[in-house]
């Protein structure tokens, strides 16, 4: 898969240190991945959330952070919408981010 925007992860984890592991793990594992449909992801990670129109919630760094990303399985490309804590999470509409 392709992954846009590596920046947006980068930023994020030069402002929180500790996320950074975790964050290169997931993208390391996405552009690895042939993700055809939802439940290729669920299949690989069982806690991500499956919302509507393509949209995904991963639980980072033991569900401290979250990664709301778009995902286009026709052109084999992720969007990252969105990274954040949990509480920050809490604030936005994952829906339309």
């Amino acid at each position: 898969m392709r992954v846009i925007a590596r920046k947006t992860l980068k930023d994020y984890w030069e402002a929180e240190p500790r996320a950074e592991q975790d964050l290169k793990a997931w993208f390391a594992e996405a552009e690895e991945a042939d993700w055809k449909t939802p439940a290729d992801i669920k299949a690989k990670y069982g806690t991500a959330s499956i919302l509507k129109d393509g949209r995904v919630v991963f639980n980072i760094c033991g569900n401290h952070y979250r990664l709301v990303v778009w995902v286009n399985y026709s052109f084999h490309t992720i969007y990252i919408r969105f990274v954040g804590t949990h509480l920050e999470y809490d604030r936005i509409d994952a829906q339309t981010i």
